[in-house]
């Protein structure tokens, strides 16, 4: 089975062998096969279709095994960009690995990689977050587990919510460099920086920012900043511990500090011992 990334705008941006691969193929598993028969039409591949997304993935990939059992040769694609990058494929890849079939992956388009490699932000170290949680409360929690995090942060995110999403990070993560990559590749490719409060005045003023596919890059937590935090942090769990237990200890400072609270537990716990 082939891992085959696709165009994520231009459909020029595919290779010369993602092409052979996909019209030599027996079967291509796609999210949604009108979504990837344009660009079938376009490169005029007749390769027939599979419908692999999110609702079948778990049932769909015991029949795929099967086929690739009988000898067919597969070619696994997203709707854009690298397969099972906040796209469906995951359990299939797992479960024709089990199976005993090589899975052989070939280079091409991500939308994260070609954004950050734009972004003017740290490239030496990256966090890849993909897609937060829809509901702010949960959407909160998570950005605070990331906090602490010193490399870049990066998310995908949705036109509906991006402006519910940069009102939340400002409130968790504080004064960061942000930078949104909007329809990366396509006519109206569009890279916005500033700060927060910037991003949204901008959205805010001009809603066709507020459009297309969307890469959000966040400058990570300040290093010296962490380490004295993370200085300063046994000391505040000795003192806690003398009036609580360590659970309760990690889930204080974990809202003290804005470290992760797994972190701390472990911490305090060794501390306790």
């Amino acid at each position: 089975m082939y891992i085959v990334p696709t165009p994520i705008g231009n459909l020029d941006d595919i290779s010369q062998r993602c092409l052979a691969v996909l019209s030599e193929a027996d079967l291509i598993a796609c999210e949604d096969t009108r979504h990837s028969s344009r660009l079938l039409d376009h490169y005029s591949i007749k390769t027939p279709l599979t419908a692999l997304h999110d609702h079948n993935e778990r049932g769909k990939s015991d029949w795929i095994v099967s086929r690739l059992e009988e000898g067919t040769s597969i070619a696994l694609i997203s709707d854009a960009g690298t397969p099972l990058i906040s796209d469906p494929g995951y359990h299939l890849v797992n479960k024709v690995r089990e199976a005993g079939f090589r899975v052989s992956p070939l280079p091409g388009a991500c939308a994260a990689i070609t954004a950050l490699s734009a972004s003017g932000l740290p490239t030496d170290q990256f966090t890849f977050v993909g897609f937060l949680p829809a509901k702010s409360g949960q959407k909160k929690g998570k950005l605070q587990e990331l906090v602490a995090e010193t490399a870049t942060l990066i998310f995908y995110e949705s036109p509906h919510r991006i402006l519910a999403t940069l009102e939340d990070m400002r409130g968790v993560l504080g004064e960061r460099e942000v930078v949104l990559a909007r329809e990366i590749t396509k006519t109206y490719e569009t890279f916005l920086n500033g700060s927060f409060d910037e991003l949204l005045d901008a959205l805010n003023n001009d809603s066709n920012q507020q459009r297309g596919e969307m890469v959000l890059m966040v400058s990570g937590a300040d290093k010296r900043e962490v380490n004295a935090t993370l200085a300063g942090l046994d000391t505040m769990i000795k003192s806690s511990l003398k009036y609580l237990g360590v659970k309760q200890t990690s889930s204080l400072l974990s809202d003290i500090t804005g470290l992760r609270k797994k972190e701390i537990y472990q911490r305090a716990l060794e501390i306790s011992e």
